[in-house]
């Protein structure tokens, strides 16, 4: 994503006026560093060449933080914040690893009387029926520079926050840090001069938190409501029960801010794996669990995993197709562009309708549902087992049905026998990650050949699915362009069904299955 306009103070331009449901997102990465109370940042002027910083620009931050009452957005590592003169703002999870944070920064207009309805609809996963309200108030001395580049495009930001946190009429703690805050991909030369020179004037590594979180202390860094549990080498096959499902709600509830904000489609396809294997562990250990509650709860992920997998094989399917424009000749190239815009389109309708459904009760109800099967699932005696003994025998159950059906097949399977296998495989593979943390590098190994064998047959049921759709969209003067696309498809196919025997026979080892009893 571009980079966009730093955020308006009183003293600085404003923006046109937005509609209170408007939003503008960026990108926000960027580094701390904890600064002594005598700190002054340090000329920057010779940093780079073609290279020009702004002087120190000093104003004053009043923002109040808003948050559920047991501070559920802190805790996902979320926060939304209303800053006097400038609005709302809404960060997302952290992503990345290293010292530099990226995170999602959304801003929103609206009154200061609530948080705008936009804002709250994309956190809503987290806070549920949950009211937002006043958590913390900082009152921030903050001094700027930035640098620019001869355009005048800002490359990046450094500024020197001297925090107050408020209590009432007084200020209860005080705190320093600065941040680097990269503006534009090209700022990334810049980091590490930058940090120098800070660090050249006193500043220190330090807590990467934000400001709430410092401000909050303990309460806002605790753990989410879902964390996955450790596990010792006497756990019971329910204590890896409970692991593996927050494990798997723990993904999903970290993208779905992004599931309904639509940037980036990695985001469905995370919340699609997270839901199918948790349909998938569930029903391979479902002789620990409660039919009932179990069967309950597989009902609606498959309603939730539908509604994600309608939006994500069409985004798969567009790509797929747009990958395929060097195969033809450059004048076909617009029809392909156009087909895979339709497909994009249809993808975008359905996150439509998918977002629709996550505001509904029965979505709420899952997650609450979730969020309890994470700490406490319904299970039965047989929990009891060793972990070390009960699941490879689960896990072998799973591979035995697999093993069973690629035997059952004839020489030329149909595409429907093939996709059969493909779900049985990855039924087998979700099996194997469970018994990872107590059967280790060999489970570790069998999972990996798994996975290779659902991936390959993936890639033939995405190509059949992909004909499928070209021949009922192939028509008119699409109908050439369509034709060549489908013949491509058909080799790929082809490709897959000489590929997955040798797949098969990889994982077909005994020395990869002696974990399994």
């Amino acid at each position: 994503m571009g980079s966009m306009p730093s955020r308006p103070s009183s003293s600085w331009p404003k923006r046109a006026p937005r509609r209170p449901t408007d939003r503008q997102r960026m990108l926000e990465r960027e580094v701390k560093l904890a600064a002594p109370p005598a700190f002054t940042l340090p000329d920057l002027d010779d940093l780079a060449a073609a290279v020009e910083t702004t002087p120190v620009d000093e104003h004053r931050l009043e923002t109040v933080y808003y948050d559920t009452p047991d501070l559920r957005l802190a805790r996902w590592d979320c926060n939304l914040r209303l800053r006097h003169g400038e609005g709302w703002t809404l960060k997302l999870p952290t992503t990345g690893d290293g010292p530099v944070l990226a995170r999602r920064e959304l801003e929103f207009s609206g009154d200061s009387s609530r948080p705008p309805d936009a804002a709250v609809a994309l956190v809503i996963g987290y806070t549920r029926r949950s009211a937002l309200v006043p958590v913390a108030t900082l009152s921030t001395l903050r001094r700027r520079v930035q640098l620019k580049g001869r355009d005048g495009a800002v490359l990046a930001e450094v500024v020197d926050d001297d925090v107050s946190v408020i209590q009432g009429l007084r200020v209860q703690s005080r705190f320093r840090e600065v941040e680097v805050e990269l503006r534009d991909p090209a700022a990334e030369r810049l980091l590490e001069p930058i940090l120098a020179r800070l660090r050249g004037a006193g500043a220190a590594d330090g807590d990467q938190s934000s400001k709430l979180s410092r401000a909050l202390g303990a309460r806002a860094t605790a753990a989410p409501e879902v964390e996955p549990i450790q596990l010792n080498p006497d756990a019971t096959a329910g204590d890896l029960l409970r692991h593996v499902i927050a494990v798997s709600v723990a993904s999903l509830m970290r993208h779905d801010p992004g599931v309904r904000l639509g940037d980036d489609p990695e985001d469905v396809h995370r919340a699609r794996v997270a839901t199918r294997r948790l349909r998938s562990q569930l029903r391979t250990f479902r002789t620990m669990l409660d039919p009932a509650w179990a069967n309950s709860l597989r009902e609606d992920l498959r309603w939730l995993g539908t509604g994600l997998g309608s939006v994500r094989d069409k985004q798969v399917m567009s790509q797929r197709l747009r990958g395929r424009t060097p195969a033809l000749a450059p004048e076909d190239a617009p029809m392909v562009a156009e087909l895979a815009d339709e497909l994009q389109t249809e993808s975008e309708e359905a996150r439509a309708r998918l977002v629709l459904d996550m505001r509904a009760d029965r979505f709420l109800d899952l997650i609450e549902r979730l969020v309890e099967a994470s700490r406490a699932p319904a299970v039965t005696a047989e929990a009891q087992r060793p972990a070390a003994t009960a699941v490879p025998t689960l896990a072998a159950a799973d591979w035995k049905r697999l093993r069973k059906a690629v035997r059952g097949l004839s020489n030329h399977p149909t595409d429907q026998e093939l996709h059969r296998i493909r779900i049985l495989s990855k039924r087998t593979r979700y099996a194997a990650e469970a018994g990872e943390p107590v059967a280790g590098k060999v489970a570790s190994r069998f999972a990996e050949r798994a996975a290779a064998l659902q991936d390959v047959l993936g890639d033939h049921q995405d190509s059949v699915t992909a004909q499928r759709w070209l021949r009922d969209a192939g028509k008119g003067e699409r109908a050439f362009t369509a034709g060549e696309l489908c013949a491509i498809e058909r080799e790929a196919a082809a490709t897959d069904r000489a590929e997955w025997p040798r797949v098969w026979k990889k994982l077909d080892r005994k020395r990869l299955r002696r974990w399994m009893m």
